[in-house]
C-alpha cells in the first residue's frame, strides 16, 4: 500500500497559490483603506457588505483547492470571482458617494483587477486539468 503522506507536500496548500495571495491584499485593502472611510450610517450597509465580499474571495478559493474534484473545486472559485465583482461595485458605490478619494478608488479597481485576472487564470489552469485527466480515463489501456 502506498504512503498517503508521499503525496502530501506541507509546503504547497491555498496559501501558496498566487489568486489567494491577490485576494488576500485586495481584503486587506478594504479593512485597511476603504472601511475605515465609510460614515457610521453605513455600519451595517456597506460596511458589512464590503466585510463579507472581501473574507468571501479568499475563503473560497481556500476551500475550493481543498475539494477532491476539480469540477467541485472550480465552483468555489467562481463563488470567489464573484465576490470580487461584488467588490468592485461597492468600491464604486464608495466612490459615488464621495466616501473614497480618486486615489483610493484607483488603487482598489487595480487590486480587483489583478485579483480577477490571477483567478481567471487559476480557473483555466484547473480546467485544463479536469480535461487532462478525462482524457486520460478516456485511453484504451
Amino acid at each position: 500500500m502506498k504512503d498517503v503522506y508521499s503525496y502530501y507536500n506541507a509546503n504547497r496548500d491555498f496559501t501558496t497559490l498566487e489568486a489567494w495571495k491577490k485576494a488576500r491584499l485586495l481584503k486587506l485593502f478594504f479593512y485597511k483603506e476603504v472601511i475605515p472611510c465609510l460614515p457610521s450610517e453605513e455600519k451595517f450597509n456597506l460596511n458589512v457588505q464590503i466585510r463579507k465580499a472581501s473574507v468571501s474571495g479568499t475563503a473560497n478559493i481556500s476551500e475550493g483547492y481543498g475539494r477532491y474534484h476539480h469540477k467541485e473545486a472550480i465552483q468555489f472559485y467562481r463563488v470567489s470571482r464573484g465576490s470580487i465583482f461584488e467588490l468592485k461595485d461597492h468600491l464604486m458605490s464608495c466612490y459615488d458617494c464621495d466616501f473614497v478619494t480618486e486615489e483610493i478608488f484607483e488603487k482598489g479597481i487595480s487590486l480587483i483587477e489583478e485579483a480577477k485576472v490571477t483567478l481567471n487564470g487559476y480557473i483555466k489552469y484547473v480546467h485544463s486539468l479536469k480535461e487532462t485527466e478525462a482524457k486520460k480515463r478516456k485511453l484504451p489501456k
